[in-house]
């Protein structure tokens, strides 16, 4: 995603020290001598045992190469990728999107899926056959959203300049002034990017203009914060006399950018001639087969979903018939199971924190989580590194979520891991309010172990540790979020929060959350499901606050096949956890197969598997 970095406070965790995916090639299996015919020329010998090995050697080593090239290559054509996983010598040239950067992307693609065709695939040892597929994948999903998809034309939230100056003003990998060097030379760049923008433009959707206007508008503070820095650096008068034009320059590209789009959008509204946010079955699935990497269909995980849902409700009645003489002991129970669920839940929700407090609140909480994790002996931590919470910046607003992890790559992993939290002053009383009964006193603890300690945090500073450069690059959505809902309920089952039924039953509407963006995802952009009854359904079915319901809604307009990753993941690991379980029996380990997955980066869970079940 091209939002970034920052995010909050302490303590978290480092990888096991895995042993390398590929200690050594694999040999051939069948290294018998051929027997002899009495009555014909014997066949020719197969290569022996060690030939093979040598051939086997020979493929490793090629496939090696061409990792390290692709790899490089990729950093080179995208700066602003490099910039996001840490590396800066690029980092003052700027990808211009336009036609020639597109045929050339274009050309890269091919040329690079030819070249890992002529790879034997099967001569690889398990590691690096997954870090093959995965690099297949990677290239197959770029020509499919350059040449399929076309996003570049219909989501004009996509171009936005901010976060990578944001990177680079706020990363301490080199003093102030070559980093405001590197920022002057982007800067200088920014309205031939913008000009590029408005060409690529065709007909965008509604949703995806209001997005790009709200948070260019947002940039104008990074480049604000830029002009605040510049003034109190000690920098030599070329460099402040070139940052001094580069500024207003790129402010006034920014404005006539937002201003262009102001424009479009009245146009669209008024013509009613704006493309629907909805992809439709064939690119839904497609995107989802790309995004996803499993080994299930879109449309699976959908009916999936659906019994899950079931399976939760009849969960928290259970939670709710138990906790009933404790909050309502004169009031008889309603009769349909949603009524009481939903009475519940409300009733709960009351239980929250101040406005005022709540990012404080968070602050307070990461470090208790931290303990409870190393008390536990969960998993591998890492007490240097600790997780800064911040307000989400302003260009990183309005996208629907009010939490978010922004971490550095693996080439700069001691850098800055930022808890983006959007403060709630910045709603009406009314939708804080609503936000504050979403995130309650229960809700919030799941949240911070879902977006901090042992979810994304933990997850993050594992997958930069990986030996596999392929599987910390290239991360897989489905595994990310699927491990910070997994870890949700890791904890819980290790005794967090003291086995309330309370929370479980608040763990439980999460789920419930979970199991809904999968259902909603799908039946919006495949099904059509409208506004309205999507509203209901998480109000009514999923017992979600009316700010949730409603920005999940913006969400859902905004992304395609995302929200289908947190159940996707969430259910592919526990799957994978059961099995290992009942195959090892005693010999099971919890803190080793939490270590052992992480050990594999941000790799798909069914990629994982393969790994931490090499004979199946």
């Amino acid at each position: 995603m091209k939002q970034i970095i920052a995010l909050l406070l302490l303590l978290a965790l480092t990888a096991c020290n895995p042993p390398a995916e590929d200690s050594a090639p694999e040999t051939a299996d069948d290294t018998r001598e051929p027997t002899e015919s009495a009555s014909s020329t014997p066949p020719p010998a197969e290569p022996a045992g060690e030939a093979k090995e040598a051939e086997h050697a020979e493929t490793v080593a090629k496939f090696d190469v061409l990792v390290d090239e692709l790899i490089e290559t990729l950093l080179d054509q995208s700066p602003e990728w490099a910039i996001y996983e840490g590396r800066y010598e690029n980092a003052g040239q700027v990808t211009i999107p336009n036609v020639v950067t597109r045929a050339q992307r274009l050309a890269f693609i091919e040329d690079s899926l030819e070249q890992l065709g002529s790879i034997e695939r099967e001569a690889l040892p398990v590691g690096r056959r997954t870090d093959y597929d995965l690099l297949v994948n990677r290239f197959d999903s770029m020509r499919f959203y350059q040449e399929t998809l076309r996003d570049w034309t219909w989501q004009p939230s996509s171009y936005n300049v901010a976060g990578p100056l944001s990177i680079l003003l706020n990363t301490d990998f080199a003093p102030l002034p070559e980093r405001l060097a590197l920022i002057r030379d982007r800067l200088e760049k920014v309205p031939e990017y913008y000009a590029a923008a408005r060409n690529n433009l065709g007909t965008p959707t509604l949703e995806h203009t209001e997005l790009a206007i709200s948070q260019n508008r947002g940039s104008l503070s990074v480049l604000a914060d830029i002009r605040e820095a510049a003034a109190e650096a000690d920098l030599d008068a070329a460099l402040t006399a070139s940052l001094s034009e580069a500024l207003p320059r790129a402010e006034s590209a920014i404005e006539d950018w937002v201003g262009w789009l102001e424009q479009r959008l009245a146009e669209l509204e008024a013509s009613g001639d704006a493309r629907s946010f909805r992809l439709g079955r064939d690119l839904y699935e497609q995107k989802f087969a790309y995004d996803i990497q499993a080994d299930f269909t879109a449309e699976e995980l959908y009916e999936r979903a659906l019994e899950e849902k079931e399976r939760l409700l009849g969960e928290m009645d259970e939670y709710t018939t138990d906790l009933w003489p404790k909050y309502f002991p004169a009031t008889a129970m309603p009769e349909d199971r949603l009524a009481r669920i939903g009475r519940m839940i409300d009733r709960l929700s009351e239980e929250h924190v101040a406005v005022e407090d709540f990012v404080e609140t968070i602050r307070r909480q990461v470090p208790e989580l931290a303990d409870f994790v190393r008390e536990k002996d969960l998993l591998d931590q890492d007490p240097g590194k600790p997780l800064v919470v911040r307000e989400t910046p302003e260009y990183m607003r309005g996208s629907g979520a009010i939490a978010s992890v922004s971490a550095p790559g693996p080439f700069n992993p001691d850098a800055e891991t930022y808890y983006n939290v959007t403060p709630l002053e910045t709603y009406g009383e009314e939708q804080a309010a609503s936000y504050l009964r979403e995130y309650n006193d229960w809700m919030l603890q799941i949240l911070n172990i879902h977006e901090a300690i042992p979810g994304h945090y933990t997850q993050l500073l594992h997958a930069n540790r990986s030996p596999s450069l392929v599987k910390s690059l290239f991360g897989n959505g489905a595994m990310v979020e699927g491990w910070a809902v997994y870890a949700e309920r890791m904890m819980l089952e290790a005794g967090w929060g003291d086995r309330e039924p309370e929370l479980w039953l608040m763990h439980g509407k999460w789920l419930l959350r979970v199991t809904h963006n999968a259902i909603l995802d799908y039946a919006v952009h495949v099904r059509g499901l409208e506004r309205e009854e999507a509203i209901r359904m998480m109000r009514e079915e999923a017992f979600q606050e009316s700010s949730e319901a409603t920005q999940k809604w913006r969400r859902l307009t905004l992304s395609q096949v995302q929200l289908t990753s947190y159940y996707a993941g969430y259910a592919a690991i526990m799957d994978l956890r059961e099995q290992l379980k009942a195959e090892r029996g005693e010999n099971f380990d919890l803190k080793a197969f939490h270590n052992e997955f992480l050990s594999y980066g941000s790799a798909p869970v069914d990629t994982i598997a393969e790994l931490m079940r090499p004979d199946g």
